[in-house]
């Protein structure tokens, strides 16, 4: 059975307890680097299973997602209850062929927009950090609760590729 939303948030929010958002957020693209380091080209496009996104999968999202995060974290900062739409990420990695996307290529991308958002938040007032979006799927985010939901997606991925990696060699 599939996970709810609700479920989905909570899972997401269970990787980061007692961590600091931030910090992760920052670390993330040189932990991702260290698992792919030494890895083949073939072994970041192996699907674990079928339906199952590969490393190199993975990479694209989460780059493609950063491009989504900066988004809306600049349009709840500039305009608190602004409506957030969701997007389809299966339609977007068909779309966008991830499985024939460089990993390489796009964990660059990734860190590159992550950057760049770690430094506008550095640049935001924290009381900023209180205004909200209304997600179509998941409701009401304030700013500070979007940052822990996608520090909590880059565990979820962190842990996906550890695995993938682990049980493809």
């Amino acid at each position: 059975m599939p996970e709810s939303t609700e479920q989905y948030k909570q899972r997401l929010l269970s990787y980061i307890e007692g961590k600091q958002p931030l910090r992760v957020q920052k670390e993330t693209p040189g932990k991702l680097a260290a698992l792919i380091k030494r890895k083949t080209q073939k072994q970041l496009a192996h699907r674990p299973a079928r339906g199952k996104w590969s490393v190199a999968e993975i990479l694209a999202h989460l780059a493609d997602s950063e491009i989504a995060v900066s988004w809306r974290l600049r349009q709840m900062i500039s305009t608190n209850g602004v409506a957030i739409e969701g997007y389809n990420q299966d339609a977007w990695a068909a779309a966008f062929r991830y499985a024939r996307r460089d990993p390489r290529q796009s964990l660059e991308s990734f860190r590159i927009l992550r950057e760049n958002n770690l430094a506008l938040l550095k640049g935001v007032p924290r009381k900023l950090w209180e205004n909200h979006g209304i997600h179509q799927e998941r409701g009401v985010e304030t700013v500070s609760h979007f940052i822990d939901l996608v520090t909590g997606h880059d565990v979820n991925h962190l842990l996906q590729i550890e695995k993938i990696l682990k049980n493809g060699k």
